[in-house]
């Protein structure tokens, strides 16, 4: 699960219900396209590739704790109610893997090879994270060199918690110390480390997301994204309820957040966010802006809480409608989901089936307790796919697709509609699944990158 602030709760997934509220509009200011060259050594980076994702940052340890009360609202209260939590280490059964560990366990799961590029600490709780990590079979790569060691205090370089606290109405709340500076929790990092250049070089797919700015500089963050496009590695963006506050905050904060938005093979925002940062209310008007502007996106992904998601390219629109889950925790949903994008992706699969999957894997997560090491098995996600339970809402995917089919060519998944009808191509659920369950059952064998 990520860091949010007291702010920034319920985030939007496409598998489950949702109350959060739509944020005020606001614009994001984003240079028109430039033309872009790929050089020969690039080319030669991307046929060496050996690891399918990295994810970038964000690595922490959740400590889901039961509570009386959640914190109080004053930030000085809050921080005494968390220093007095961290006096002394909770049980070891309250802790969980955090942040981009999920989407990274969810990736592995599926059968991709992961590599996590962070910082943890020298004591409890970097051990617990570095053994979590490896035992789901993903490298951890550290970010910090000798310089930084030398030039920072020994509390800045531990492993950063989040205290997930839970009220008697099973209300949540959130404490972490990333909430009580204006300074990311890492902000010693000054460069890139060879290693990390390695991790970086030798992936397909490095992920990032908004809450890898409460961890890292901007001037860091806009490094990995000028080295990963040297590289060729494709990236991913989900800039999370954070993307409101990155679009207006500091200079430093909009020049990076800009150069993500730009640059990213792939966007991930829900609708709310994509509103947030076009002036759109409609979901596929305000990804075609999106990829419009963006100068490598490829693909821009709406997530529409529980009636689906929605694939958008320059050529193309893709739609699939949610599953019908028994949900019992929601956290970590969107880091699965996001791993199952990944996945299609680096199998060059079609964009409905990959939306399928995505939706599969995350409505799968949402059926356990818990993220880290409790979001989706493959076994489950087996049988999700099997059971065909879509969330169909004929009437809901009409209003949002019939006033694009001028443009475009539309696909869309149905149990109940199979053929063009209103120019609209619906697929059958049992062709895709027909598809995707034997690559899920057997071996992977990994196809291109699309390009």
């Amino acid at each position: 699960m990520a860091i949010p602030s007291p702010k920034t709760l319920k985030p939007q997934f496409p598998f489950f219900h949702h109350n959060y509220a739509p944020s005020s509009s606001f614009l994001v200011s984003i240079p028109k396209p430039i033309s872009y060259r790929i050089s020969l050594s690039t080319l030669r980076s991307v046929a060496a590739k050996h690891v399918d994702v990295a994810t970038l940052g964000n690595l922490c340890i959740d400590i889901v704790l039961n509570v009386p009360q959640l914190p109080p609202p004053s930030l000085h209260q809050r921080k005494a109610f968390m220093d007095n939590l961290a006096s002394s280490p909770p049980n070891k059964k309250y802790w969980e893997a955090g942040g981009n560990c999920n989407m990274a366990i969810a990736a592995a799961r599926l059968g991709l090879g992961c590599v996590s590029i962070g910082h943890v600490g020298n004591e409890i709780y970097g051990r617990f994270l570095s053994d979590v990590l490896r035992d789901e079979g993903i490298s951890l790569v550290g970010m910090t060199n000798d310089a930084d060691v030398l030039n920072s205090s020994s509390a800045s370089h531990e492993t950063l918690l989040c205290w997930v606290l839970v009220d008697p109405l099973q209300r949540h709340g959130f404490c972490s110390r990333a909430d009580f500076s204006k300074e990311p929790a890492f902000h010693w990092m000054s460069e890139l480390t060879r290693e990390v250049k390695t991790a970086i070089k030798n992936s397909k797919v490095l992920c990032c997301n908004g809450y890898g700015f409460d961890e890292l500089s901007p001037g860091l963050l806009h490094s990995a994204v000028e080295y990963a496009v040297e590289v060729g590695t494709s990236i991913f963006f989900d800039p999370g309820p954070r993307g409101k506050s990155l679009s207006t905050g500091t200079p430093e904060e909009q020049k990076a957040f800009d150069q993500f938005l730009r640059m990213s093979d792939v966007l991930l925002l829900t609708s709310d966010e994509a509103e947030s940062l076009t002036g759109i209310s409609d979901p596929i008007p305000a990804g075609k802006a999106l990829l419009k502007r963006g100068i490598r996106t490829k693909w821009v992904i709406i997530k529409m809480g529980p009636r689906g998601s929605i694939l958008i390219t320059a050529s193309s629109i893709a739609c699939a409608p949610a599953f019908k889950v028994n949900v019992i925790d929601t956290v970590g949903c969107g880091d699965s989901f996001v791993a199952a994008i990944a996945y299609g992706f680096i199998h060059n699969m079609p964009m409905v089936n990959t939306l399928a999957i995505a939706n599969a894997v995350g409505a799968a997560t949402a059926m356990g307790c818990g993220a880290g090491r409790n979001v989706a098995r493959l076994a489950k996600v087996v049988d999700i796919l099997r059971s065909s339970n879509l969330n169909e809402d004929d009437a809901f995917w009409a209003d949002i697709l019939e006033k694009n089919v001028a443009a475009q060519e539309i696909t869309c998944l149905s149990n109940v509609v199979n053929g063009y009808r209103n120019n609209i191509n619906h697929i059958p659920y049992d062709k895709i699944a027909s598809q995707l369950l034997p690559r899920l059952q057997l071996p992977q064998i990994v196809e291109n990158v699309p390009t």
